[in-house]
């Protein structure tokens, strides 16, 4: 029986050890190679002190170290905290030290661009390196490779539970740096379970990662592949094309994605057009609405493979999906619950909305998390009582508020409305204004910055920026363009920049969010 991450691994390769589980450019690792490297690094990770509970960072690109890394803490008992590879090392450090993190693996460059910021994290005790060198970081590094030599004599039997915490996924919060979503090892397995059966994915899946394993949907993507028995293949990537060339390579059955993914794909000269893709049975959709005109070429370029439209939130992984069969009558929609699970529309009174009112999505299932790490006042506004619960029977149980804003028809599918809040969703991550205004202030050029998300048909939201000059100086836009690109990822740069005199105020002296909207006739 799996009741933990790593019992997934376990399981596919007592059922499939010689099966294909893992490839990344000319590396590929049946089940049992890859369970062998996982045990291997995880005695080493205990041996250098990692205890049931611990936080351990994996700042890594896709890599075969990377996927190694994330179940061998698992096995180790340890949290599990990926981090994107896209990050700057601030933001990096603000995840090290807000969840505590005992260690940290990552490559060997990395860590020497952040020796100096992670000497100052008192919780941090050891980093593990991937790759040549050795930086100074002024406390024990240990080299991946070394530690994946670690002698498997005393195999330790698991000591946690399936409610214990298994994973911290960092997502943006209101207040501007990112927070960690606590998920259990119920929450990561009841989500591969459920997203394998709406999906139907079985041994035979071959499945390519092009999402982020520090993103819900990528990590889904993951768990999925392992816990079924099939195999999943990473890419990094920058263009079109080179996505095609895998999927015909790898004979790729199923693929998840982003709405950027998926224009990238439709462009003329990622080579789709050209292509037949005999083997490709699904693809899915997450992290925003796939603009119509991309699905309608999807569609016709795509005709033997099913689209799933779906929706999710990192506090709630997945929540609903859209049947391929249904695209025709509704593709707007977002779909229904995900199996297992009971999606309610709730307004503002606590009351179950009808057809065609809107109301906040509010999520009831196995899938819940656990809320932030080290933030109960902003866990206690997300995971709330069930407004539909009957207390006098003793139903305590929590459900998540989504912020999203929905409405459904008459048959009980769902259609995306917008946010409660200011959060930007760009590309399928989840951006803080205040993070981006943080950075913006940072240049030295202004004296006020507000940032709002305006609608973009790629990307959903694009990030818009309005700004106040200094004493009074002009605004060197390019240069100030270029210090955000320089200290953020490329999706937290505004692609627009207002330059103001002055911002509007409310009477209390806050910047007038609202009124910045109706400018730009939102």
């Amino acid at each position: 029986m799996d009741y933990l991450v790593h019992h997934m691994l376990r399981n596919s390769a007592q059922r499939l050890p010689d099966k294909e589980a893992l490839v990344h450019g000319q590396q590929r690792l049946t089940y049992q190679e890859l369970l062998h490297r996982v045990e291997a690094l995880a005695a080493g990770l205990r041996n250098a002190g990692v205890k049931r509970g611990d936080r351990v960072g994996i700042y890594l690109e896709a890599s075969v170290s990377q996927v190694i890394s994330i179940f061998a803490v698992s096995r180790a008992g340890g949290v599990f905290v990926p981090i994107s590879s896209e990050l700057f090392p601030e933001q990096v450090c603000h995840i090290v030290r807000d969840c505590g993190m005992k260690a940290l693996i990552t490559s060997a460059s990395r860590a020497t661009e952040l020796a100096s910021s992670l000497a100052a994290i008192s919780t941090l005790e050891f980093v593990v390196t991937v790759g040549a060198g050795t930086p100074d970081l002024k406390l024990p590094v240990y080299a991946f490779d070394h530690l994946l030599e670690t002698s498997l004599d005393q195999t330790r039997p698991d000591a946690a539970i399936s409610k214990d915490l298994a994973a911290i996924l960092y997502t943006s919060g209101s207040t501007g740096k990112p927070k960690g979503v606590m998920l259990s090892h119920a929450n990561v397995m009841a989500g591969a379970t459920i997203v394998s059966t709406y999906l139907g994915i079985t041994e035979k899946e071959r499945i390519l990662a092009v999402l982020p394993f520090s993103f819900d949907a990528g990590l889904n993507q993951l768990t999925t592949a392992i816990q079924q028995g099939g195999t999943i293949v990473l890419i990094k990537f920058m263009f079109g094309r080179e996505v095609v060339n895998k999927l015909i390579e790898e004979k790729i059955t199923g693929l998840a994605g982003v709405p950027t993914v998926w224009s990238l794909l439709a462009q003329p000269n990622s080579g789709l057009h050209k292509q037949r893709l005999p083997d490709l049975r699904y693809i899915t959709n997450t992290g925003g609405a796939m603009p119509q005109a991309v699905l309608k070429v999807l569609r016709e370029l795509l005709p033997t493979t099913n689209i799933v439209l779906m929706y999710g939130l990192t506090e709630a992984f997945r929540s609903t999906y859209l049947p391929p069969e249904e695209l025709d009558r509704r593709p707007t929609s977002m779909g229904k619950a995900i199996p297992d699970t009971e999606i309610l529309v709730i307004n503002e009174h606590g009351q179950e909305c009808k057809a065609g009112e809107i109301g906040e999505l509010v999520h009831r299932g196995p899938t819940v998390s656990m809320g932030y790490w080290g933030n109960p006042e902003a866990t206690a506004k997300v995971l709330r009582p069930n407004p539909l619960a009957r207390p006098e029977l003793g139903d305590q149980e929590r459900v998540c508020y989504s912020g999203d804003l929905v409405k459904k028809d008459e048959d009980g599918f769902l259609y995306y409305v917008g946010r409660r809040d200011t959060m930007i969703k760009c590309s399928g991550h989840r951006i803080s204004p205040t993070e981006v205004e943080e950075v913006l202030f940072q240049s030295g050029q202004l004296r006020q910055a507000a940032v709002i998300g305006v609608p973009d048909e790629v990307m959903g939201q694009a990030i818009k920026a309005f700004v106040v000059a200094r004493d009074g100086s002009p605004v060197d836009v390019p240069k100030l363009l270029e210090h955000c690109g320089a200290r953020v990822p490329r999706y937290m740069v505004p692609r627009m920049i207002d330059v103001l005199d002055e911002l509007p105020k409310t009477t209390s002296g806050k910047v007038d969010y609202p009124a910045l909207r109706r400018r730009e006739g939102l």
